[in-house]
């Protein structure tokens, strides 16, 4: 700062990506990848430089996700702030020559609402992937203007992981996975730039062999790749850690004695989910009786992370008809979240999807159990369950055409509060519907007894009856369907 007669140096970027980041003139920016990165230091440096150009027109907001957190951030600021003679007073650091830096968290994505009509010189995110939602970002990142000509710029820290992975991912990994590319984009006619700085931990000078070693001791291999390289394709923290290649094969000709049936998840806001499945009855070598697998997929998004196309129910049922077009999916056997049966004031989504069908698509109620009690199946114990399969080979397929299932199912992430469930805060539809799928044809390996679960009716509208239908049951179904068409 100027005027100070104590020219000892504070604080100063370490070279490589930390100098990059706090020099970088692009709008928007993610730095990060790798634990250990310096990344909270950046920040924190980052704002110091932008307030000794500017001064009081500096104006900066610093979030993170959590109260717990932000104490953290706040802590290494005052080692930063207080000896450049910058003040602290109820979350926000005034500096002497009037540039001002307030901190905050936001537990919920509605808190961002309360910074609408603010204006910011700069807004700092603090490991971005926590937020489940882009949405609150760009509520904040829609603060960054300026009256006085300060160039404004949004900058985030991030590793991989967590509930926002995956729309970090497609925002800023995607598009240039090795990073440093910078990117133009036009938000209302408005070009913006943005660039992912990558950071590894040996970009630190400050961590050495220990941290390192610490690192490789607090988890498995796969974790600790995301951790060390900044892997954004390798998912720390997952609730699938059992995902993987072996789980995904080049679309082919399936044999047409086949059973088929389709699974769903409703939504309109957010993203709807079909997924269409065969049962393998043994005749391929590499996929193995009972097998699950899906080889149609019909994800309603309009191409940003968890959120839907808002089409109607009548649409939807005309478009799976439309997918369909002649082939034989046994509408007894297909499955529909739960919720789209109810019908208070009105026909229920599934009796409209059904009628838009052209009294085509019929569904039955999904089992919608998600953890196992009192001695019932939970559904993500089946859907873990085929991913384990025998132990040799799974029980559960994708087509790699099936790209939403492959892009959200190994993405999911625990629950904090329940361990046992996924964080429903996280884009789940695909994995949902794989979960009625899944629960729709209960799987044990063959070592252990079957369960009797209760299936509700094959037909909208019918009563639920008892007794899952076996193997054989359904591929004489099936026979039957062929035989009448």
């Amino acid at each position: 700062m100027p005027d100070g007669t104590d020219h000892s140096v504070i604080w100063a970027p370490s070279k490589g990506p930390q100098t990059a980041f706090v020099t970088c003139p692009v709008f928007e920016i993610l730095y990060g990848g790798a634990r250990g990165g310096g990344k909270t230091d950046a920040v924190l440096g980052e704002f110091v430089i932008h307030a000794d150009q500017y001064g009081e027109h500096a104006i900066g907001l610093m979030v993170r996700r959590t109260r717990t957190e932000l104490v953290e951030t706040i802590e290494r600021s005052r080692e930063i702030y207080e000896p450049l003679g910058a003040k602290l007073t109820d979350n926000m650091w005034r500096f002497p020559n009037g540039a001002r830096l307030r901190f905050a968290y936001l537990e919920r994505d509605q808190d961002a609402n309360a910074y609408q009509g603010h204006s910011y010189t700069r807004v700092y995110v603090e490991e971005i992937g926590n937020f489940p939602s882009d949405k609150p970002i760009l509520k904040l990142m829609a603060t960054l203007r300026s009256g006085h000509g300060v160039p404004c710029g949004f900058r985030a820290t991030g590793n991989p992981g967590g509930p926002g992975h995956q729309w970090v991912k497609a925002r800023y990994i995607d598009p240039a996975p090795m990073g440093w590319k910078v990117l133009n984009f036009t938000f209302g006619g408005i070009g913006r730039d943005r660039v992912y700085i990558p950071s590894r931990v040996e970009d630190n000078p400050y961590l050495g062999a220990e941290y390192v070693a610490n690192l490789h001791m607090s988890g498995g291999t796969e974790l600790v790749r995301a951790w060390l390289e900044g892997d954004w394709n390798v998912i720390a923290g997952a609730f699938f850690p059992e995902f993987g290649p072996q789980h995904i094969i080049r679309p082919r000709e399936l044999p047409e004695m086949w059973p088929r049936f389709r699974s769903a998840d409703w939504g309109s806001a957010r993203p709807f989910s079909v997924g269409w499945w065969a049962i393998s009855d043994g005749s391929v070598p590499e996929l193995p009786r009972g097998a699950l697998v899906r080889y149609r997929e019909w994800y309603g998004w309009n191409g940003t992370p968890n959120e839907g196309l808002k089409l109607t129910a009548e649409e939807v049922g005309q478009g799976i008809a439309e997918r369909e077009d002649g082939e034989t999916v046994q509408n007894g056997h297909s499955v529909l979240d739960p919720a789209a049966f109810s019908n208070d004031g009105g026909p229920s989504i599934a009796e409209r999807m059904y009628l838009g069908s052209g009294k085509r698509v019929q569904f039955r109620h999904a089992d919608n159990k998600r953890t196992a009690r009192m001695g019932a199946l939970g559904g993500w114990d089946q859907v873990r369950a085929r991913l384990k399969g025998d132990g040799e080979r799974p029980m559960i397929y994708f087509f790699e055409t099936c790209t939403h299932i492959i892009r959200t199912l190994p993405a999911l992430q625990h629950d904090e509060l329940k361990p046992e469930d996924v964080d429903t805060e996280a884009e789940d539809h695909a994995p949902d519907e794989c979960r009625y799928a899944c629960m729709s044809r209960p799987y044990l390996p063959k070592n252990q007894p079957k369960a009797d679960p209760v299936f509700p009716g094959i037909a909208i509208g019918q009563p639920s009856g008892k007794g899952a239908p076996t193997m054989e049951t359904l591929w004489a179904d099936h026979a039957r369907e062929l035989n009448r068409g």
